[in-house]
């Protein structure tokens, strides 16, 4: 468990006055993921606990489709910046220049960017991602992988469902590309397969308390 400072959360919309994070939650898109994130995190009440997401984008879009996202959802939505300590009721998205990383230092969980190398030929990558909740969290987690080409992520999350974490994995018949989604369903990393009209409330499903689409 971690506490939070609510002063650290400033601008937008006002995150709920939660100053422990039980939970975490993470995302990874790549094709088609920019649909998928929106039906998701629109359907996500104003108080579910902090979400980080990488979608595959480049760094002149990521900025304008936070902001996008935050007018159609419930929760606070913004590209991540380095250093900033996580809040509940807030989505941080990767900036398109640099992977985002959850780090944990003076009893908080913050996001880190960094420069480092693509990873699956990406940057920001999921797997980079995921790799570092399994490194530095000490809360429950819910992972979710959604539509994309290729396996970034997959790997990520099969450590992340080895760790004790709950994980969804977008469903072949709704996914874009059923690329990521179908690796780590093939090598045993998904909890559950959902549609991605479904996927929220699987995500809700994990986090007592809360009604996916209903204002909390």
């Amino acid at each position: 468990m971690s506490s939070y400072d609510a002063s650290s959360c400033q601008g937008g919309k006002t995150p709920p006055s939660v100053s422990i994070v039980r939970q975490i939650v993470v995302i990874g898109a790549s094709t088609g993921g920019t649909d998928a994130l929106k039906t998701v995190l629109s359907n996500l009440p104003a108080n579910t606990p902090p979400v980080m997401v990488v979608q595959h984008m480049p760094e002149n879009f990521t900025e304008t489709f936070a902001s996008r996202l935050n007018d159609s959802c419930q929760m606070r939505v913004k590209e991540a910046e380095h250093d900033e300590s996580l809040c509940p009721g807030t989505v941080y998205i990767a900036p398109g220049h640099s992977h985002l990383l959850l780090a944990r230092g003076a009893g908080h969980y913050r996001c880190c960017l960094s420069s480092a190398e693509p990873c699956n030929r990406h940057r920001p990558s999921v797997d980079m991602l995921f790799r570092s909740v399994v490194a530095e969290a000490s809360c429950a987690i819910v992972a979710v992988l959604l539509t994309g080409m290729g396996r970034d992520g997959a790997d990520g999350l099969l450590k992340l469902r080895q760790k004790g974490a709950w994980t969804i994995t977008q469903d072949q018949a709704s996914c874009v590309v059923y690329g990521m989604p179908r690796v780590a369903d093939q090598i045993g990393a998904s909890c559950e397969s959902l549609p991605i009209e479904e996927v929220a409330q699987g995500i809700v499903r994990r986090l007592p308390g809360l009604s996916a689409g209903n204002p909390v």
